[in-house]
């Protein structure tokens, strides 16, 4: 199947009032456990690779090679991301490498720099056919810089969009970053009411601390695009100790393909926990 735009599958979820899943690859595994997880679910997926996991690599390229090709093989509709670039030059190298969206986060500067390089970035991006995601209110945990009780205020999120040319906004509603156990509180009341001030679509970050049912009230609310990471790296961080300590392991294969499993079953049921969730008010 020839590989999705994140701009598509974005345009078909806010038009259906579904939530899109995009899930972060770290690993080749992980990229490779993003497809299988599509494929058993039939459901179309964003492959996302941070700008952690190109300083985890070293550079860009043969790691964006690979997430391609699988994207490209794969039975359902699976775009590729950029995630959380903090810097100009990840932009410039996005659609080179085969990405059709980037997220520029510069939230953790004051409002008016977060404007002026978000603008910037998103410049870059278009003239580039780029599809463009921000965020604004800090949402919690990333690298320990930002609050947890952080809160986008839907007015000034109207005014972010309208200044700098955003595609899509990732909101701080009570997740956080990194969180390995799901004890999150969801405002779902405030997601309600950015959605209906704010033209572009909403993106939730920090989903991993949310349980599955909040999950859900999170998409109901009318979040369009849901990021998971953390989760799926419990999901191999668990498989890889329970086969360590269980052999006297020395070929790495086995390790790895119980974490790729542990990684598709986690997505599977995030994927299963979602495909029903609609938003209020959704048409007959």
């Amino acid at each position: 199947m020839t590989i999705a735009t994140a701009e598509s599958l974005m345009n078909g979820a806010n038009e259906a009032r579904q939530s899109l899943l995009a899930f972060n690859a770290v690993t080749l595994e992980h990229a490779e456990a993003v497809v299988e997880a599509a494929e058993l679910s039939r459901c179309p997926v964003i492959l996302a690779v941070s700008s952690n996991a190109v300083r985890f690599h070293g550079r860009l390229g043969p790691f964006a090679d690979a997430c391609h090709r699988l994207a490209h093989e794969c039975n359902q509709p699976v775009a590729l991301h950029l995630d959380h670039i903090e810097n100009l030059e990840l932009v410039r190298m996005a659609a080179p490498a085969g990405f059709s969206s980037v997220m520029f986060d510069a939230s953790q500067l004051s409002y008016h720099e977060n404007c002026v390089l978000t603008s910037e970035a998103a410049r870059l991006a278009h003239a580039d056919g780029l599809w463009v995601e921000s965020e604004l209110g800090e949402v919690g945990g990333k690298d320990g810089r930002h609050s947890a009780t952080a809160r986008t205020d839907p007015n000034e999120a109207v005014r972010f969009v309208a200044r700098t040319g955003i595609d899509a906004l990732a909101v701080a509603v009570g997740t956080s970053h990194a969180m390995a156990e799901r004890t999150a509180r969801v405002d779902v009341d405030l997601i309600e009411r950015l959605r209906n001030k704010v033209r572009v679509p909403l993106v939730l970050h920090g989903s991993s601390g949310l349980a599955d049912e909040s999950l859900g009230a999170a998409a109901r609310a009318g979040i369009v695009k849901i990021n998971v990471g953390t989760r799926l790296n419990v999901a191999w961080s668990s498989a890889v100790r329970a086969r360590v300590n269980s052999d006297t392991i020395v070929d790495p294969r086995p390790v790895l393909a119980d974490a790729r499993v542990a990684m598709v079953d986690a997505m599977i049921t995030i994927l299963r926990t979602l495909g029903n969730q609609y938003w209020k008010g959704r048409p007959s």
